[in-house]
């Protein structure tokens, strides 16, 4: 028996009822008082759940207590199950809640680690129910995911599905995500992204949800989610797909553009070394690494559409025309702080806004390379390059990006650096996608040249810029595009992998790197007439060979110098860069003999650019050797090279997710209903 006590300014406050069922629950006692109440389960459910207390009393159990009370638990599993076919919404939503919370506190207590032979199926459902139990569940998230009545539950419907996504960190590992490859959400999903209100309110959670599940053993074993995304044709979806990620990107970039017009307005900042220093924090303290971090999900789930599926390609230049996704406090720069005043906020200018969802990528690529420091920042860039290197090679983006009717102005951060006076005008001009593409990797080469160099990074800028290129020469496009700021770049590039030969050579292979560079010269040696827009791009790519002398002759002398170390471990690729410098040598000395002819010729000893080019331009009659496979390249691949990557960033979205996953859950509120407070006798 029980009896209601009010609750006096100098009594104990008595306990939820909610909370008394889950003591006796987790007793092992029979709550429903030997069945003596037949509504006692659809009285249960119209309790607000206590998700706090669920959590804490089955955590407080050994594993030897929950298998003695796991008929209890099982009880109420399969009771939560029950009642989601019930009409009334209420019951519906607490039984939601009340499953988000025993699903994440199960598999909390699995992954304490304080006691071995913990079993999650067993002590949750049990085994010999499992299958038939997680099929309903299943079935019925698929009902409310595409229901149109007004009331459906579909978000709590979702966090438990992220609950269940989420319950490891290894998402690999998660016994649970059987039942969900077997009665596949796919389509549920498919009918939200395709639908622009639904896709407002949940397509963020769906975007994540389908991330991760596509990351289920994903090289071990077949994936039905892996086949279905990327055999994915419904238009409407993958642009759904598509907003959802631009959306968020677009709000990052539109709130470091806020930020940074805001400190160059004010005083407190003197240089945008400061401004990128402090623009991740917020005023609750949270620091640069974790609003990096908050924008890996989206950006795996970028990775994933663009890796699988070639009908997602066009989405990534559709025009952003609708908010497909609200802000979300995890995928902001400042989530803490108010909404500002618009009569005192900084004036942004839109245009400086992204536009599409490869026009944001690049945007924000700019923003993140600018963080030099941070680990956090070269994971998320090197996840940024890794899209590119797939967008890259896709013969139908590359059409799009140089495709000279298809033009825009991006604004493409820089980074001030001692040694450039950065233009008043950050917006480029408007122009192809992949004009836009080299200058975001030009500035990437100029500016990370440093003691701790990231060779993994410029090897992959590197080869995006050979991709680009193999097209242009595939295809015969001729991009107008200032090539001298490219050609620089790659051999301020050599010239910094020369002078700091004796610290790199110690870390990492810098004659593999240094290939790629000289192909791409010779790329343009070799090939160059079918993609140079003009003449004259020749003639300047042999004036600044030829003015670049010294780096070349500094890199053969270092090559040279390998070639007679007996036990050099690079010894193949040494040999490989001497046998492709061989064209620009040949190059540099015949045009030194010409110039030097002239000069004398003339008496004159410092001559104009201007000379030295008709010089070159009178001068061509060389013979080079022909290089084979310059315009080849090794296709992308996922495994092995990248596996453990994916593994580690997939694993940093699982546990990101999981923690603003059950904060929102803890958070949340069924409608109004009646409290009660019990204390037994």
């Amino acid at each position: 028996m029980t009896s209601r006590k009010r609750s006096g300014s100098g009594s104990k406050r008595p306990k939820e009822k909610v909370v008394y069922i889950y003591e006796l629950i987790f007793r092992g006692e029979d709550p429903t008082n030997s069945n003596s109440n037949p509504e006692f389960w659809n009285e249960f459910f119209l309790l607000q759940p206590n998700v706090e207390s669920l959590e804490a009393e089955l955590l407080k159990q050994t594993n030897e207590q929950l298998m003695a009370i796991r008929g209890n638990i099982n009880e109420l599993f399969t009771r939560c199950i029950e009642i989601l076919s019930s009409d009334h919404p209420k019951r519906v939503y607490n039984s939601l809640q009340t499953l988000c919370a025993l699903i994440y506190a199960i598999f909390k207590k699995s992954s304490s680690g304080t006691e071995s032979g913990f079993d999650i199926i067993n002590t949750m459902v049990g085994f010999s129910e499992a299958e038939e139990k997680m099929k309903k569940l299943v079935h019925h998230c698929n009902e409310f995911l595409v229901s149109d009545t007004e009331d459906c539950p579909r978000d709590m419907c979702l966090k438990l599905l992220l609950v269940l996504v989420t319950g490891t960190d290894n998402v690999s590992q998660n016994v649970l995500l059987e039942y969900i490859m077997i009665n596949s959400i796919f389509e549920s999903f498919v009918r939200i992204l395709s639908d622009p209100p639904l896709r407002a309110l949940h397509g963020h959670d769906i975007v994540i949800l389908l991330t991760l599940l596509v990351n289920y053993r994903k090289y071990e074993a077949p994936n039905p989610y892996i086949v279905q995304l990327s055999i994915l044709a419904d238009e409407l979806a993958l642009n759904g797909y598509g907003q959802v990620i631009s959306s968020s990107l677009i709000e990052f970039c539109r709130q470091y553009t806020q930020n940074l017009a805001e400190a160059q307005s004010s005083s407190w900042f003197s240089s945008l070394s400061n401004i990128v220093g402090n623009m991740f924090v917020s005023d609750e303290g949270c620091d640069k690494v974790q609003q990096i971090r908050a924008n890996n999900a989206l950006l795996l789930a970028l990775y994933e559409a663009v890796h699988l599926n070639r009908n997602f390609i066009p989405t990534l230049a559709h025009s952003q025309a609708e908010s497909s996704a609200p802000p979300s406090p995890s995928n902001t720069l400042n989530a803490s702080q108010p909404v500002p005043d618009l009569a005192t906020a900084p004036i942004i200018d839109v245009t400086q806004l992204p536009t599409n969802l490869l026009v944001a990528v690049f945007q924000y690529c700019s923003i993140v390379m600018q963080d030099h420091k941070n680990e956090s920042s070269t994971i998320n860039l090197k996840l940024c390059f890794l899209i590119l290197t797939c967008i890259s090679e896709d013969q139908y983006a590359n059409s799009m990006m140089h495709d000279v009717n298809l033009t825009f102005k991006v604004l493409i951060h820089r980074a001030q650096m001692r040694h450039r006076k950065l233009p008043g005008e950050r917006i480029s001009k408007s122009q192809p996608l992949a004009a836009t593409l080299l200058d975001l990797l030009v500035e990437f080469i100029v500016s990370h040249l440093m003691k701790k160099f990231p060779m993994e990074l410029y090897l992959l800028c590197v080869g995006i810029i050979h991709r680009v290129l193999c097209y242009q020469k595939r295809c015969r496009v001729r991009l107008v595009y200032p090539w001298k700021e490219l050609w620089a770049a790659l051999i301020g590039l050599l010239k910094f992998l020369v002078g700091q030969e004796q610290n790199l050579v110690k870390k990492c292979n810098i004659f593999h790197l240094a290939i790629q560079i000289v192909n791409i010269f010779n790329l343009f040696i070799t090939y160059g007439d079918t993609f140079l827009a003009t003449t004259n791009s020749y003639d300047e790519l042999y004036y600044e060979l030829n003015r670049e002398e010294k780096v070349f002759s500094e890199i053969h002398a270092m090559v040279l110098r390998y070639t007679t170390i007996p036990d050099c471990e690079y010894k193949d690729d040494v040999l490989k860069l001497l046998q492709s410098l061989v064209n620009i040598l040949a190059i540099i000395k015949h045009f030194q003999i010409k110039i030097k002819e002239w000069l004398d010729l003339q008496n004159i000893s410092t001559p104009s650019e201007d000379q030295i080019l008709e010089v070159v331009r009178k001068n061509y009659d060389l013979t080079l050797k022909l290089q084979d496979s310059l315009d080849q390249y090794e296709r992308y691949a996922e495994k092995p090279k990248h596996a453990a990557f994916f593994t580690s960033m997939v694993r940093e979205v699982v546990t990101d997710t999981r923690k603003n996953i059950y904060y929102a859950i803890k958070e949340a509120h069924a409608a109004p209903q009646a409290n009660y407070y019990l204390t037994p006798q």
